[in-house]
């Protein structure tokens, strides 16, 4: 449909709205010239509407699990799509985050601001994967427009631990970590804001690598704010996760989150070097937080000492400056998501790369229709983030990124004279997911209370993989690997020597999972 030809009506009460100054006699003026300049618009929307029809619609099933075949509510919708070639992943079955388009498949992004909505292509994470072999056999969950480290906001329900069925899966990857450590799917996708890999890889005892910034394309997925979206892999041993990333990582000139080609390595083939001779510092200021549980920086710290049996030296190193890493995180999230996932439509403007023009416009209908359908924690952003910028027009979301790299610099101080950081994932472990009806204070405390040691690494851009560490209770720890800008093969090889000190780490009880 192309746009319509204002009035004089419209464009004088437009004029009087942006207090333009416009005198009445100047309107008619105006008018005729908005005409004339917005038939540009059409002969784009025509021009566009031809380019893509030379793309085969792509036609692909899908449906909705009825609650039996999905006790943990990690499934948006199951599918059946096959690889388009052989390769890698041959035989392996993968979960979408369902904020990661799939042609033909609908895509909620565990919001109702999106629920109806069917991407017309491919994401290239997605592509990529069935390309090395792999299977889609579904989307899984995720927090409404991914801004939860909970699972408790997604339209349709909260995703359950598989380890224990009244905890929190984590978020924003709600179902993909569940869907992956249930052993319902080989592989998985999971995006990261803010730790929404990490996080529910740490709750629910799977692997979750995010990895350098721009060395995953992150094109077909929604975005929250471009300095700080990932994509990576989640898995049950770092062998997929590196297997995965090697198939993922790379630029596909779409995507300006990725600069020019560099230097893949093989990922997996780098395990095989093993840890030893490497340089661990532990990051003190990972642990003993105010919300941090004993147990789960005993549990680390057990792990890593189990390290030195691997060869690895780890000592002690300070960088105080991750403290201060979640704030500059907080106004970059919260300023630059409302700037660019509500305001923006999802994509946002000023960059070249490939956007979902039916997406931004679909989405950009609906939250405005009833912006009281946005969830908790995308209210409490869009307050406080349209408070600021009225106030202060993003002076602070420009002050945070120019702090970056100074807090990058800190890591990377401490980062040439150690391999890797090593600290906690998440301060603590799965907590319980809130009650239908819970006071809105728990709501947002579990939605937001276990950012704080992954967070700074989204707006760093370092790499870092969450490895599980130990069982306390019933329930998984997770370590976090970080490592140097591209150097995500190291990581790996550092996670994985973690994977080998601590055992086998067991699954959760099938008859949890049922019951």
């Amino acid at each position: 449909m192309s746009i319509e030809t204002p009035t004089e009506h419209e464009l004088t009460a437009l004029a009087v709205s942006e207090r333009l100054g416009i005198a009445e006699h100047e309107v008619p003026v105006y008018t005729g010239a908005a005409a004339g300049l917005l038939g540009s618009w059409s002969v784009v929307e025509g021009l566009h509407a031809e380019s893509e029809s030379a793309r085969p619609a792509a036609t692909r099933s899908s449906s909705r699990p009825v609650d039996a075949d999905n006790p943990l509510n990690a499934w948006y919708v199951t599918t059946d799509i096959g690889p388009t070639a052989s390769g890698p992943l041959d035989g392996l079955t993968v979960a979408v985050k369902d904020n990661i388009a799939v042609a033909g498949v609908p895509m909620m992004n565990g919001s109702a601001m999106l629920d109806g909505y069917t991407p017309s292509r491919d994401a290239t994470v997605v592509s990529r994967l069935l390309e090395a072999g792999a299977a889609v056999i579904g989307k899984a969950v995720c927090e409404d427009l991914c801004f939860s480290g909970g699972s408790h906001t997604a339209r349709g329900g909260p995703v359950r631990n598989p380890w224990a069925l009244d905890r929190s899966s984590g978020g924003s990857s709600a179902g993909s970590a569940a869907l992956v450590a249930a052993g319902e799917v080989d592989l998985a996708h999971g995006g990261d804001q803010g730790g929404s890999i990490r996080i529910p890889a740490s709750f629910c005892g799977v692997v979750g690598h995010k990895p350098t910034f721009g060395l995953v394309p992150y094109t077909g997925a929604f975005p929250i704010e471009s300095s700080i979206d990932h994509v990576g892999p989640i898995t049950r041993s770092v062998s997929d996760a590196a297997l995965m990333l090697g198939v993922l990582a790379g630029p596909d000139g779409l995507d300006p989150r990725q600069g020019a080609d560099v230097a893949r390595p093989d990922y997996l083939g780098a395990l095989r070097f093993g840890a030893r001779g490497l340089r661990v510092g532990v990051l003190s200021e990972g642990f003993g937080r105010a919300e941090s549980e004993p147990q789960v920086d005993e549990t680390v710290r057990a792990a890593v000492a189990a390290l030195a049996g691997a060869g690895v030296e780890a000592d002690e190193v300070s960088i105080p400056w991750h403290l201060h890493g979640s704030a500059i995180w907080d106004v970059i999230s919260v300023e630059g998501a409302t700037g660019q996932m509500i305001d923006g439509n999802g994509y946002g403007m000023n960059y070249k790369g490939l956007y979902d023009p039916e997406q931004i416009d679909f989405y950009g209908r609906r939250w405005r229709e009833d912006p009281s359908q946005f969830s908790e924690t995308v209210k409490l952003v869009l307050m406080a983030g349209r408070y600021a910028l009225t106030r202060h027009h993003g002076k602070h979301y420009a002050m945070a990124q120019n702090l970056v790299p100074r807090l990058t610099a800190a890591y990377d101080e401490q980062l040439s004279r150690f391999d890797v950081l090593v600290l906690p994932t998440t301060p603590m472990r799965s907590t319980v997911l809130p009650a239908a009806g819970a006071p809105l204070e728990e709501q947002l405390g579990r939605a937001l209370e276990m950012l704080g040691n992954t967070a700074p690494f989204n707006v760093t851009g370092h790499p870092a993989c969450s490895v599980p560490a130990g069982v306390v209770d019933g329930l998984p720890v997770g370590l976090m690997v970080v490592g140097k800008h591209h150097d995500d093969a190291t990581v790996l090889r550092v996670a994985h020597a973690v994977e080998q000190a601590v055992g086998t780490f067991p699954a959760p009880h099938r008859e949890g999972v049922i019951a």
